[in-house]
């Protein structure tokens, strides 16, 4: 069945693009770029990359704007099985984090311009620049561990409804309850217990790729509700 009259492989291929272009900022760039503890490093890594780290701010801006459309998809999907769980994805897994996301290019554009010693920054010295840099990219990191709470939010309702739909599997809707629960932990243990996020995130990959499952779900296989009942046959 083509794409166009699928809405489940509709909202797929959306996913799929943010499955694509999530990751570039929120792994590779750190793993090639970011020093921990080294804001000279840091920096320097990022003057001599800036075309990798500017094509992360627009690939960050590329997902916000996806994932209200990837939102949108799913609620045409699921609008039939509960219009108001179908609201809860668009607001939690669309509107909020979109915008979350637009802000965390500020800081990435302020990290960049203080690498970069604009004009009206040489009162500060290099080292200086260096160290407010880092704490951008540091305010970066504190604002993703902090979204990770509308990340997994956003799955619960995705959960009810993936469950509930009856024209897709059961164990998707169980597995994404579970991912979002992996999410609120990795938020809270961010915040509470730092020098842990990474062994928990480590541990939660197996729970993680359930939105994977259900992308490629979509995908592959596709979804098509079933047409709503007529009201009535006839007037008369």
């Amino acid at each position: 069945m083509p794409s166009t009259r699928n809405p489940g492989r509709v909202a797929g291929l959306w996913y799929l693009l943010i499955v694509l272009g999530g990751p570039l900022r929120l792994i590779y760039i750190p793993s090639k770029l970011f020093v921990h503890g080294n804001a000279a490093a840091t920096a320097s890594n990022i003057a001599a990359h800036e075309w990798l780290f500017r094509f992360g701010i627009v690939t960050d801006l590329f997902c916000a704007v996806i994932s209200i459309f990837l939102t949108l998809a799913l609620y045409r999907l699921f609008k039939g099985v509960d219009q108001n769980l179908a609201v809860m994805v668009v607001i939690l897994g669309g509107v909020m984090p979109s915008l979350i996301d637009f802000v965390g290019v500020v800081h990435d554009a302020a990290a960049l311009t203080l690498v970069r010693g604009a004009d009206f920054l040489s009162v500060f010295d290099k080292p200086q620049r260096d160290a407010l840099a880092m704490l951008f990219l540091h305010l970066r990191d504190h604002q993703t561990t902090a979204a990770e709470v509308l990340w997994g939010m956003w799955l619960f309702p995705l959960a009810i409804l993936t469950y509930r739909s009856r024209f897709l599997p059961r164990f998707l809707g169980v597995w994404l309850t579970i991912n979002g629960i992996a999410y609120l932990l990795l938020s809270l243990t961010g915040e509470l217990f730092p020098q842990y996020e990474n062994n928990a995130f480590l541990l939660a990959q197996p729970a993680l790729f359930a939105e994977i499952a259900f992308m490629l779900w979509l995908v592959i296989k596709g979804a098509n509700p079933p047409a709503p009942a007529a009201s009535s046959y006839a007037t008369g």
